[in-house]
């Protein structure tokens, strides 16, 4: 089973425009009642963390030259297995337990499961722990308390991947961040339901139906799970739904729709859903262009140039959006934003990022941070977004999904980030880049 779950990982402040009450409207009535259920098939291929666990909220990643900055403290002895074990014992029997006493032992058992690989510490008690942290993320507990455990469903499946977790997780997370008050929640269980469904054993038509409940929150601006205008509820599902994207060979059925709303959201007031929605636009393009393969012919182009010869390994496949000249400049004017309206870190955010969106949208085949600068050799410098992975060297993020890929990993592991790329092989396979020796 792990081979397979291992494979499949691999490959695997604005108003409500009328344009989207009437999409909102139109699904509403036609909207299925049941999830369709199919077998998963192979799949291909920030904010800076304070890394306080004791208010695990904060799951949004801006900074990837500072993401791994605030890695998690080494335990010096074999102590914490122990004190881990202890921590599942309280989770899984909560008699006379107070809120604070469970957020106290969440807060413990987030920490081990980020900071070290504890698969051998947990495979038999996953049956034992979901059934007690659902219990944990009812409307009834504090906002805390179901942060961590939604925090803890997380990290324990992707510790402990599964062929079947989903089924049993899907309405629970989904509930929880249609029905909570609390936009933190919100947030957290969209999050949360992303990687239950790539790592708990959702099948291509789940995740489909997924991104479309996630584009039903974009389009109404939060609306439809009462979110109204929440920068925070719509960010994350904008980048869960590029996550889950990321799962899917083929986007063409999805493009138009998911388009429209992405270049809406460009417009929103809150800088996080306009590069989120703006990094969905980036790998929606670069979906469109896969490798070229025999019968689509020799390449055209005689020249010798890199960036040209890049270009001319992938084949575009279908156009991504009708009024592309009118993206184009959109995206240049956020590129180029100069109003002193917006924070000076935040313009700086929407410079950064939408050069890069801007450069793939008018070339798909090149990837994020991609330099046409040239080195002393005068070979061009190409992808240059690369991150530090302790003592091993550096990976090179040179495509978009795999810059989706490594945020949402962040998002679910924090700090410890590096310790499960080292040892958990699900998560070096969700992600498989080669390590450059510095």
């Amino acid at each position: 089973m792990h081979d397979d779950l291992r494979r499949r990982a691999l490959e695997s402040g604005k108003t409500v425009s009328k344009k989207a009450q009437s999409r909102i409207s139109s699904r509403a009535s036609t909207a299925p009642t049941s999830r369709t259920h199919s077998r998963a098939v192979s799949r291909h291929g920030s904010d800076d963390e304070d890394g306080d666990l004791s208010d695990s909220t904060n799951w949004s990643v801006n900074s990837i030259d500072d993401m791994l900055a605030t890695d998690l403290p080494e335990d010096a002895t074999e102590a914490w297995k122990q004190d881990l074990t202890d921590r599942i014992e309280e989770i899984i029997d909560r008699k006379r337990s107070s809120a604070q006493g469970r957020e106290t032992t969440l807060t413990a058992y987030t920490h081990y499961l980020m900071s070290h690989y504890a698969f051998d510490q947990i495979k038999h008690k996953t049956s034992e722990l979901f059934p007690a942290l659902m219990k944990s993320i009812k409307v009834d507990n504090t906002e805390k308390e179901i942060c961590l455990a939604l925090r803890a469903i997380a990290l324990t499946i992707i510790t402990v991947p599964s062929e079947t977790a989903y089924d049993g997780l899907f309405q629970p997370l989904k509930r929880t961040y249609s029905d909570s008050e609390y936009p933190a929640v919100k947030a957290t269980a969209i999050h949360t339901l992303s990687t239950a469904a790539v790592y708990g054993g959702a099948g291509d038509d789940e995740i489909g139906d997924v991104m479309d409940d996630l584009l039903e929150i974009i389009e109404s601006d939060g609306n439809s799970i009462e979110a109204a205008d929440n920068g925070e509820v719509v960010a994350a599902a904008c980048q869960a739904w590029g996550f889950l994207a990321t799962s899917l060979e083929d986007l063409e059925e999805k493009t138009e729709t998911a388009m429209d709303a992405f270049v809406e959201q460009l417009e929103s007031s809150d800088t996080k859903v306009q590069v989120a929605s703006g990094e969905n636009i980036a790998l929606i393009y670069e979906k469109s262009h896969t490798p070229r393969e025999t019968d689509d012919g020799p390449v055209s182009s005689d020249d010798e140039d890199e960036m040209a010869a890049e270009e001319a390994r992938f084949v575009k496949r279908y156009d991504v959006y009708r009024q592309n000249n009118q993206l184009e400049h959109t995206l240049r004017q956020l590129a180029t934003e100069s109003s002193k309206r917006i924070a000076k870190k935040d313009r700086k955010t929407l410079h950064t990022n939408f050069s890069d969106i801007l450069n793939t949208v008018q070339h798909p085949a090149l990837g994020p941070r991609y330099s046409t600068a040239r080195d002393e050799n005068g070979r061009i410098y190409g992808s240059r977004m690369t991150v530090r992975v302790h003592k091993s060297g550096t990976m090179k993020i040179d495509k978009w999904w795999k810059l989706h890929r490594l945020q949402a990993l962040r998002r679910v592991l924090g700090g410890g980030f590096v310790v499960h790329y080292e040892d958990n092989e699900v998560v070096f396979e969700s992600l498989p880049i080669i390590i450059q020796a510095d």
